[in-house]
């Protein structure tokens, strides 16, 4: 359940010190954050149903390519497709850490005082520290200011001293969050923390535009934020959506195909970003909170099948950076992880379940 939007503008005082200000942008996107630009956000290709296949929708959100189909009316996947369109605006605009009037940033940038912010970031938030707890240290949303000295587009190796002391403000217990007055409010107690919502916020935003696209009537739902998959209903024919999963030994194959009929798969692999130095060393995305270089992990790639996209989000990069032993005993207890199939840099694929 999504919570009800509410808007704060101006500042206030609580006991916890002075509120900065700024306007949450809630699902109309109001205030300064809807004048942050985002990349191509002009670009949209639509194709209507046919020869059996789905109406269909591709933009850019979230520094990837988002793909949604559907089966219905096709005034109804019209309405469905723009009504997602727009709230992927709005998800970016509040929980994006680059967007400089987003809520993220503006947490980041208090200096470890309170903020106020909209009540979807504020439950964003609250269930990332869940996933936080259960990662067994894998999985930090205070992860930032290591993130932040990495560069795997130009294939930039951090100083050493400066990502020592980037982790001495990795902690997700120092990020408060705490409703009053019927406000949402967020503090870092470290002002030189930061957080990161990229390992949740898609698995959060999946969730959402599902069910958003369930208002619509429509016979079957398929959404895919880039690895991220969630789905509802099924094809005319009755049979199941096929989710690929790719090889990490040549990540522009797939290794096999996860069926689904309602609930959503996530992978997350070593593969996605990743670069290899002059020395041959291999540096890849998922960091370490502890140490905030590549997790050493004999897992190359992993993907979690959940009812909830936000659980297979949250569980995926946690996985695989427990490694193979660690990750099978985690995804064991944990109920909502229905099944997780973890895959070797050989293509070897152990499922924790079955």
């Amino acid at each position: 359940m999504i919570l009800q939007d509410v808007r704060y503008t101006g500042s206030m005082e609580t006991s916890s010190g002075q509120i900065t200000e700024g306007a949450p942008q809630g699902r109309a996107a109001e205030g300064e954050g809807a004048c942050d630009p985002i990349p191509d956000e002009a670009f949209v290709q639509w194709h209507d149903a046919a020869d059996g296949k789905p109406a269909g929708v591709r933009f850019l959100a979230f520094n990837t390519v988002i793909d949604i189909e559907a089966y219905g009316e096709a005034a109804a996947c019209r309405a469905a497709f723009e009504e997602v369109r727009s709230l992927c605006r709005t998800y970016e605009r509040l929980f994006s850490r680059t967007l400089p009037h987003s809520d993220i940033a503006r947490v980041n940038g208090a200096s470890g005082a309170p903020v106020a912010i909209d009540p979807l970031t504020f439950d964003l938030l609250t269930r990332a520290l869940a996933y936080c707890e259960a990662s067994e240290g894998a999985f930090d949303i205070t992860v930032g200011p290591a993130v932040r000295l990495w560069d795997f587009h130009e294939g930039t190796v951090p100083d050493a001293a400066a990502l020592a002391e980037a982790v001495r403000h990795v902690d997700w217990r120092q990020l408060r969050l705490w409703r009053k007055g019927g406000r949402y409010l967020a503090q870092l107690g470290d002002p030189a923390a930061a957080v990161d919502a990229g390992g949740i916020a898609k698995g959060w935003i999946a969730d959402a535009l599902v069910e958003a696209m369930e208002g619509y009537g429509l016979s079957g739902v398929i959404v895919n934020l880039g690895g991220n998959v969630a789905v509802s209903g099924a094809k005319p024919n009755g049979r199941p959506w096929n989710v690929g999963v790719r090889n990490p030994a040549e990540p522009e194959k797939l290794i096999g195909a996860v069926p689904l009929a309602r609930g959503s798969a996530v992978t997350s692999g070593i593969y996605e970003r990743c670069f290899t130095a002059p020395d041959g060393t291999f540096y890849h995305h998922i960091l370490d909170p502890r140490t905030g270089m590549p997790a050493e992990t004999d897992v190359a790639g992993v993907t979690v099948i959940c009812e909830k996209s936000i659980d297979a989000e949250g569980f995926s990069t946690t996985l695989l950076a427990l490694g193979l032993e660690r990750g099978l005993a985690l995804a064991r207890r944990r109920p909502e992880i229905e099944q997780a199939f973890f895959i070797d840099a050989q293509g070897a694929i152990t499922p924790a379940r079955g």
